[in-house]
C-alpha cells in the first residue's frame, strides 16, 4: 500500500509466527552469519511493528540459556547483525509446573519497529527445544 509522507500509518495488518529451535542447534556466532539461526518472521512492504517476542522451552532447561535475535534488513539472510538477547532461566519441566514464558520485552508501548521486508532470526545458545512466538502488525 503506498503511503503519504507526513500522514500517520497505523498497523493494518495483525500477525503472528511461531517456530521451533530444535535441541541440538546451538549458536556461539555473533557475526553477520549465526549457526542455526531460524527465520522467525518478515515485515510487509512498509514495514512492521513488533510488540510481542516471548519463549517457551518444551523440554527441561538445566543450563540458562542465551536466546538470540537476528535482524536482516534487505540482504534475504546473508547478513544478519546481533540485536536483541533474553536469558531463560533453569527449568525442571513437569506436568505439575508451570513452564515459564521468556519475554524479551516489546509491547504496544516499547515496540521494535522493523524497515519493510526486515527479517528476525532466533538462535540459542544451549541445547534445548525452546518455541518462540511473535507477535507484530505490518504497516
Amino acid at each position: 500500500m503506498p503511503v503519504t509522507p507526513n500522514s500517520i500509518v497505523t498497523p493494518q495488518a495483525p500477525k503472528s509466527a511461531a517456530v521451533n529451535l530444535p535441541s541440538g542447534a546451538t549458536n556461539s556466532t555473533y557475526t553477520t552469519n549465526p549457526t542455526n539461526a531460524v527465520q522467525l518472521l518478515q515485515a510487509g512492504a512498509n514495514g512492521a511493528r513488533l510488540t510481542k517476542l516471548q519463549a517457551i522451552p518444551c523440554a527441561t532447561v538445566s543450563t540458562a540459556n542465551q536466546l538470540q535475535a537476528f535482524r536482516d534488513n534487505g540482504t534475504s539472510g546473508s547478513s544478519k547483525f546481533f540485536a536483541d538477547s533474553a536469558l531463560m532461566a533453569t527449568y525442571t519441566m513437569a506436568q505439575t509446573t508451570e513452564a515459564p514464558t521468556t519475554d524479551f520485552g516489546y509491547s504496544d508501548d516499547n515496540p521494535l519497529i522493523l524497515q519493510p521486508s526486515e527479517r528476525i532470526y532466533m538462535a540459542q545458545g544451549q541445547s534445548v527445544s525452546i518455541n518462540i512466538i511473535a507477535e507484530w502488525a505490518d504497516y
